[in-house]
């Protein structure tokens, strides 16, 4: 008889429950929740799908080793001996920071991905980290770290209750949501309308999100920094900046004032192609909402000025007193929370503690630019070796990263390779050990860092839906042994892993004064923790820790495992709520409006002024059943308007004399593509926008459904120089390409 059981969805940031029916071990249909507290039954296209996902049948179902240069299925303990043999030599001859660690977003989407890479990367001792932060949100990090003094602290719009929301390059119609945890955000999008609030949106697309809003901006791709500098020139010439509870906690002012001056509707309207008056008009109405907030995505990240149009977003919200206002922009308190300590002055954060060896491009929250990774590899310096050994978690980097037929070439030249993945895909093909988590249903479930997005504090927990298969292993069991084999501990219990992290974490918990558990005996403390395993015990102790938890019985109501066990469909921990000062961390203790880095960029915004694109640029765009390179294989999510198309203006069309449907080849400073045209007015003139996650069409791959239609990689157009100096984030959208008919060689058609 079928039976059901619950899941949290791991296919984006939404975090939406799932009902799952399943026959046997097999999941027969996914449907949405009703009960989640936080969702409350909504499910998207890649929710639903999630049987088909689960049971993929090019699914990797035993680790592959490589024996006289081809893969082979090996069993577990072959597959760790391997690592070993591998890793060691590497780094004992070469040093530490001959290995890289390659981290991709699905590590956020999992249990193992929160809980282990951190323990990995202190074991191995490297600082060459890449991760696909920096070809998406790292500006974001970078503008918190500077204003707030945490990389991690970012606020949220309060949908639900907001008067005023504008956003910027972000279409959750299409993401789900992102660096902003909502389910069911176009629901909330309409009650904010329903409300009787306004909804902006400024993209130089017309998205499903853009034909919601009741103002529409086409906005120059790139321009992003500039209209929001102009709009917060406007608020001080006009008076209208109010703090209002947020000045006690605010420096920085007038320094701020006179640094943008200069940023005058009238110097970037050219620029930004939105006229002056319009720019008036957004500023006076985000100052006169009785709530409100700006947010901003991955479109206004990934240009040349992401971490400043960051940045502004938050002055704004400062500026019109809607940081940390209900309504406006709060600052989410996850469960998982570390204690919350008092507030005050803390260490603040730093840029450039080191450099990658070839570009000597600056580290950013500990990581270099992914788009880097291939020159670390292929390019000898007097400065240091290159990387020999990589570690691959959950990433598809010849995908994700510029110019992915350079990082293809480079691959096939390291000394030894690690893939963690479920797939034998485009990076994974070149690895000497594939080591293959699970399918979801089998694993359990906790949103570590989504919670910290969340636009409502709530906790919720789902333990696997189906037993491992056999001759499979849990992926937490996979990353500890990992940890255990890269770090010269091989054939260790991969337990010793989550023992050692629980004792150090009390051992520092009981030495802090603001601590639950100060002063108490670690070892008495570890042996109340519950749990069925490692990692359970660990999610119990962060739950104790946390701003909710019980605090080892000093709060009886608290949180613990076992209480979230008790409530299936999760716990609702309130609205957010406003948190200041107590979540920053900077020198003086205060929202720092004016840090000295971003005041040191704003010259390179200046110059800006007078940039005026003379050909056409192109932009990505989200599909609501992709996400990024993951779900191309599953048949369900592909096909009908995910496909793999360039949206070009039917003028820009008719000029190159490009046809709809018909085959258009476009270059870039990395390389060309041909793709099928599909001629739209959804983007706007001199804009042209292509798809990403796409390009399965690499041989020695195992992907059969995506490989039948492939697409191409649009990040193959660019080559990987074009970075935002301050955060390393790539340049991605905006950037300038030649176009012409597939027929006519792009070097050759006329200039656009």
């Amino acid at each position: 008889m079928p039976r059901t059981a619950l899941r949290i969805c791991p296919l984006c940031e939404a975090t939406c429950g799932l009902t799952l029916t399943i026959e046997g071990t097999r999941v027969t249909a996914a449907r949405g929740d009703r009960d989640d507290v936080f969702s409350k039954g909504f499910i998207c296209p890649k929710g639903a799908s999630f049987g088909a996902l689960d049971a993929d049948p090019d699914r990797l179902r035993t680790p592959l080793v490589r024996e006289n240069g081809k893969l082979r299925e090996a069993s577990w303990e072959e597959a760790f001996d391997a690592v070993a043999r591998g890793l060691r030599p590497v780094v004992e001859r070469y040093g530490a920071d001959a290995l890289g660690v390659v981290l991709g977003n699905p590590n956020v989407h999992t249990m193992a991905g929160a809980l282990y890479p951190t323990v990995l990367l202190g074991a191995v001792r490297t600082r060459c980290l890449f991760t696909a932060s920096t070809v998406d949100q790292m500006p974001k990090h970078v503008s918190s770290g500077l204003l707030f003094g945490d990389a991690n602290a970012i606020p949220v719009p309060d949908l639900d209750h907001t008067d005023h929301l504008l956003l910027i390059g972000a279409n959750p119609l299409e993401s789900n949501g992102s660096l902003c945890t909502a389910p069911d955000f176009p629901g909330k999008l309409k009650a904010l309308k329903a409300r009787g609030g306004r909804l902006t949106v400024i993209d130089p697309r017309r998205t499903r999100t853009a034909r919601l809003a009741d103002r529409h901006l086409a906005i120059r791709p790139g321009a992003d920094a500039l209209l929001l500098a102009a709009m917060t020139t406007v608020l001080f010439e006009e008076g209208l900046v109010d703090l209002g509870d947020l000045a006690p906690h605010v420096d920085g002012l007038p320094e701020l004032r006179e640094v943008l001056a200069d940023f005058t509707p009238e110097a970037v309207a050219g620029a930004c192609d939105v006229d002056p008056d319009t720019i008036r008009t957004l500023a006076r109405e985000l100052a006169a909402a009785p709530t409100a907030a700006v947010y901003a995505r991955i479109g206004s990240c990934t240009v040349p000025h992401g971490t400043l149009a960051s940045w502004l977003v938050d002055v704004l919200n400062t500026l019109t007193g809607n940081l940390d206002r209900p309504g406006g922009a709060l600052f989410p308190q996850a469960a998982t929370d570390r204690t919350p300590r008092p507030a005050g002055p803390g260490r603040g954060f730093s840029l450039g503690r080191w450099h990658s060896r070839v570009r000597r491009l600056p580290e950013a929250k500990g990581e270099l630019p992914l788009s880097a990774l291939a020159e670390e590899i292929d390019t000898a310096t007097p400065e240091g070796e290159p990387l020999r050994a990589l570690l691959v978690i959950a990433a598809n980097p010849v995908l994700s990263a510029p110019d992915g037929d350079r990082l293809d070439k480079a691959l096939g030249s390291l000394d030894f390779m690690v893939s963690v993945d479920p797939y034998l895909g485009e990076t994974s093909r070149h690895a000497h050990v594939v080591l293959p988590p699970p399918p979801p249903a089998q694993s359990p479930h906790h949103d570590f860092a989504f919670n910290t997005l969340a636009v409502r504090n709530q906790v919720r927990y789902t333990r696997p839906a189906v037993p491992l298969e056999p001759g499979g292993m849990a992926e937490t069991e996979i990353l500890a042994r990992l940890i255990l084999a890269a770090s010269g501990m091989h054939g260790s219990d991969p337990g010793a892993v989550d023992t050692m992290v629980i004792d150090q974490t009390l051992g520092k918990a009981v030495q802090e004064p603001h601590s639950p558990v100060h002063g108490r005996d670690p070892r008495e403390l570890a042996a109340r923790l519950t749990g069925a395993d490692g990692p359970e015990r660990r999610l119990d102790l962060m739950l104790r820790l946390g701003p909710y938890g019980d605090g080892f019985g000093a709060r009886p109501d608290g949180l613990t495992l076992a209480r979230l066990l008790d409530h299936p469909h999760g716990i609702d921990l309130g609205p957010l709520r406003p948190r200041l000062p107590q979540p920053l961390k900077t020198p003086s203790g205060k929202v720092e409006l004016l840090p000295a880095p971003l005041a040191a960029d704003l010259p390179r915004l200046r110059a800006a002024l007078r940039e005026r694109p003379t050909g056409l640029v192109l932009v990505g765009r989200r599909h609501l059943r992709s996400n990024n390179s993951w779900l191309h294989n599953v048949p369900a999510l592909t096909g009908g308007t995910n496909r793999c198309t360039l949206h070009l203006h039917p003028e820009d069309a008719g000029r190159l004399g490009v046809r709809d449907g018909e085959p258009v080849r476009i270059k870039g400073a990395g390389g060309e593509v041909t793709a099928p045209a599909e001629v739209t007015d959804a983007v706007r003139p001199g804009v042209v926008s292509l798809p990403h996650g796409w390009g399965h069409d690499r041989p020695g791959t195992r992907l059969a459904h995506a490989s039948r239609e492939p697409g191409v990689n649009v990040n193959q157009l660019l080559d990987g120089t074009l970075l935002d100096p301050l955060s390393g984030n790539a340049v991605l959208n905006g950037i300038p390409v030649r176009v012409g008919p597939g027929s006519v060689p792009a070097a050759l058609a006329p200039e656009n």
